[in-house]
């Protein structure tokens, strides 16, 4: 099954052309009421010129554990954000457990506190879908996507798979342990579009982090992973483990990656891609939700902004305010789909 919302890679050391993300016509802008409202202390300030300025220094929220992808995107966020506007510091807080949910639900109790961000993603969407919180997106200010990043199927360097469609037809017939970082992130979704597309059974073991995962890999307590090309690209240039194909529509354009398949060229037609953002706590003054807007909106076009997609092989499509909400949408009506009830 292949995500309408997938663009091309782009190419690593070439100048990043930013686009802004597909979103699905079909779909409505939803209006942020919460956005209208404040609550409590919000942590801001009123700036010379009548607006809204933070307070001291701003937390990025992180809800996953050090070393994975979520993590590189809040630490990376964080500098870009300081790039753009020298008078803001921003210290990051990895709040991790429940695949997510602990740091969310964190950040629920937050509302209309304008000096926290969090570094958000598919977990997002995915952990209402499941059931296991009481929260989703709308509860929260969406401020700006960022990048979209595909995923790789790797293994170990001594696995004796060698391609994509040798582990499912193993996993037809046999035990294939399959590590995700976190049961409704993106790793997760990849293997259920793969089991729905060929007939085969993973038995998932999950992980806090990608740092996590990639330990558990190397030591072999996995046979297979589903990591971030940002997140494994180090033990891949030294040959620890390989990658077997990439979901995505088309192959890497970035030098490192090229020579990896899709899954779509190995006869698995899956392909998603698990996209990065910031949100703001709900019941945010409006001043507070633009003055992010804006702020991010400048970030995106810092060199460290680029510095972070090329390092980490994203795809640089963004989408700001309500047409972050817009995508959020058409994502989670997707996803609905693939993992819901």
């Amino acid at each position: 099954m292949s995500s309408p919302l997938l663009p091309r890679p782009t190419n690593k050391g070439v100048p990043v052309k930013r686009t802004r993300s597909a979103v699905l016509a079909w779909t409505p802008v939803l209006a942020l009421s919460l956005a209208a409202c404040s609550g409590g202390d919000s942590g801001g300030s009123t700036g010379a010129d009548g607006g809204f300025e933070p307070r001291g220094d701003v937390t990025m929220v992180v809800p996953f554990g050090a070393g994975g992808g979520s993590d590189l995107a809040g630490r990376a966020t964080g500098t870009m954000i300081e790039a753009a506007n020298e008078d803001l510091t921003v210290s990051v807080e990895n709040r991790e457990g429940g695949s997510g949910a602990v740091g969310y639900s964190y950040f629920l109790g937050e509302s209309g506190n304008e000096n926290l961000l969090l570094a958000t993603e598919t977990a997002l969407l995915a952990l209402p879908i499941s059931g296991e919180v009481e929260f989703d997106y709308t509860d929260f200010t969406p401020i700006m996507k960022l990048a979209d990043d595909f995923t790789l199927m790797i293994v170990n360097a001594d696995s004796p798979y060698q391609t994509c469609a040798d582990v499912v037809e193993a996993a037809k017939s046999e035990r294939i342990t399959a590590g995700i970082s976190g049961i409704t992130g993106l790793d997760n979704i990849v293997f259920t579009l793969t089991e729905q597309e060929t007939g085969a059974e993973f038995d998932r073991v999950p992980f806090e982090s990608g740092g996590e995962l990639t330990a558990a890999l190397l030591g072999g307590q996995i046979d297979i992973a589903s990591l971030n090309p940002g997140e494994i690209i180090g033990q891949l240039e030294s040959g620890d483990v390989r990658a077997l194909c990439a979901f995505s529509e088309e192959r890497y354009d970035y030098e490192a990656l090229a020579d990896i398949p899709t899954a779509a060229e190995q006869g698995i037609d899956v392909s998603f891609a698990q996209f990065r953002g910031v949100l703001a706590p709900g019941g945010i003054s409006e001043e507070a939700r633009q003055y992010w807007i804006d702020t991010m909106e400048a970030a995106v076009e810092t060199e460290e902004y680029q510095t972070y997609i090329e390092d980490n092989y994203l795809q640089p499509n963004t989408a700001s305010g309500d047409e972050f909400v817009e995508y959020l949408e058409g994502n989670n009506e997707l996803l609905q789909q693939v993992i819901g009830e």
